[in-house]
């Protein structure tokens, strides 16, 4: 794990996912497992909710290629999150067409500090938005 994400990391568990960093109470972290390793990778993304759903977005601050948890759970989509203290599983889907745009724009919205208009600009991608909603069991 990348330094920066392992300060990021401790500091939610130390925090209990509340009022971490630039990211306030809208981090969760994601743990997928890797596509080509098959380790377990957590990683610190930030989220909005849409009626049940968790919404993150596979921005990697704009950069030209998409996040490596992005590729993780397009190859295996039952992931874990962590929100607050609570640990679920879920299943990630991939949003297209207009339900994409809305997510987009409303994931932006709800964290405009966090630079989510900037990215688009800065990459030739369309930033994937992923859907990760709970499993039972």
């Amino acid at each position: 794990m990348a330094d920066w994400n392992k300060a990021i990391v401790d500091e939610f568990h130390a925090k209990g996912g509340k009022g971490v960093g630039h990211f306030g109470d809208q981090l969760l972290l994601l743990t997928t497992k890797g596509a080509r390793t098959g380790s377990s990778r957590t990683n610190p993304v930030a989220y909005h909710r849409d009626r049940d759903r968790w919404v993150v977005a596979a921005t990697k601050s704009g950069a030209p290629t998409h996040p490596d948890w992005y590729h993780n759970l397009v190859k295996d989509p039952n992931v874990t999150i962590v929100v607050g203290t609570e640990t679920i599983p879920v299943r990630a889907s991939v949003a297209k067409g207009s339900e994409r745009d809305r997510l987009y724009e409303a994931h932006a919205s709800a964290m405009p500090h966090l630079g989510f208009r900037e990215y688009p600009k800065r990459t030739k991608r369309v930033i994937p938005v992923v859907l990760l909603e709970r499993r039972s069991g």
